[in-house]
């Protein structure tokens, strides 16, 4: 997509189909995930968003790397948590291993989606499943369901909204071998930590703020994760604010199903906009989408006060980001400062 038809006057043709994509794909999936009664509705919301969203086209390499990495990921959960929980420094270890091939597989390029899908779904999994009053099997089945109709629905929006003009692969970028040593091990133990913390302090409701501080490692350094921590915090502001409207609008009538999934659908065209605008990543558009997603996800219900939820969920994700970049920073700053792993080199 060119820098021109995204300024002026908006967004071109592909722009525009890929806009829809992204709010019927996530529409689809919180309506599905509703209407079925399905737990964890947040993997139901945010996973197609994350294919059609992050990816600009969707093909066997794609799909075979994203459910492959969703059947792997049940493997290694069950192996860890089952084998491990009651060994924490093992388990952690064993934690940060996993990380580390992710982030050598997104450091590298070629498997980027793999390592990134992994890392997410890794760091979402372990923390839910380390809570022993959890149904391990509901958490891991919910993931493989949600995987699989994510790519169903991906599939569905490039038939029904396809490219009206091929799309440009993203160049190639060559990597030094201390470069990717230094991106590998930045996100690996910065994700490893974001773990410990999330276990520590038992902090099973910020989801939001855990997956923040996930989706600016991507950036896969300090330099791009501080700007992505700012765009991040504004999109998540703004889909908060964005929430919090729609409850006050619906007010006493969040049971009307339609009138919740027209709002929706309503709110996640407005940030695919923007964020087809940005031209991808995980800028504020993305944040707005996944802010919405986790939201009506878990907290739109006649039981459940979505202004709490949107309120709590912004603070959270605020320091969340700011204790990252903050350890981000410092080994950036150590890393730097051995050959090996030097980033400049």
């Amino acid at each position: 997509m060119s820098t021109d038809a995204r300024q002026g006057k908006g967004i071109d043709a592909n722009g525009l189909r890929q806009c829809l994509r992204i709010a019927f794909g996530g529409w689809l999936g919180f309506v599905i995930s509703q209407l079925m009664g399905w737990n964890y509705g947040v993997f139901f919301t945010v996973f197609p968003m994350f294919l059609v969203g992050l990816l600009p086209v969707l093909n066997g390499h794609v799909i075979r790397q994203f459910l492959g990495n969703a059947l792997i990921n049940c493997v290694e959960v069950s192996l860890v948590v089952g084998l491990t929980q009651h060994m924490p420094l093992i388990m952690t270890g064993l934690v940060f291993a996993l990380f580390y091939t992710r982030f050598r597989l997104m450091a590298r390029g070629p498997m980027f989606l793999f390592g990134a899908n992994g890392v997410l779904t890794l760091s979402i999994l372990f923390h839910f499943a380390s809570y022993p009053s959890l149904d391990l099997a509901d958490l891991l089945a919910s993931n493989l369901v949600a995987s699989v109709l994510a790519v169903g629905i991906a599939a569905l929006m490039y038939v029904v909204f396809p490219d009206v003009a091929p799309r440009k692969p993203p160049p190639r970028v060559e990597k030094s071998a201390s470069r990717v040593n230094h991106e590998t091990l930045i996100g690996a133990v910065t994700a490893t930590l974001s773990f410990l913390v999330f276990q520590t302090l038992d902090l099973r409701d910020s989801l939001s703020a855990q997956m923040a501080t996930i989706l600016i490692l991507f950036a896969l350094g300090y330099p791009g994760a501080r700007i992505s921590a700012g765009k991040r915090a504004v999109g998540t502001l703004l889909g908060c604010n964005l929430a919090l409207s729609m409850q006050l609008l619906l007010y006493t009538q969040t049971q009307h199903f339609t009138l919740v999934a027209l709002l929706y659908w309503l709110g996640l065209m407005l940030f695919a906009h923007a964020h087809v605008k940005e031209g991808g990543g995980s800028g504020i558009g993305f944040g707005g989408l996944t802010t919405l997603g986790i939201l009506f996800g878990q907290s739109l219900s006649p039981n459940q006060d979505l202004i709490y939820s949107a309120l709590y969920r912004f603070s959270s994700m605020c320091v969340a980001l700011a204790a990252t970049l903050v350890v981000m920073a410092l080994l950036h700053r150590c890393l730097n400062a051995w050959a090996p792993t030097r980033a400049e080199a």
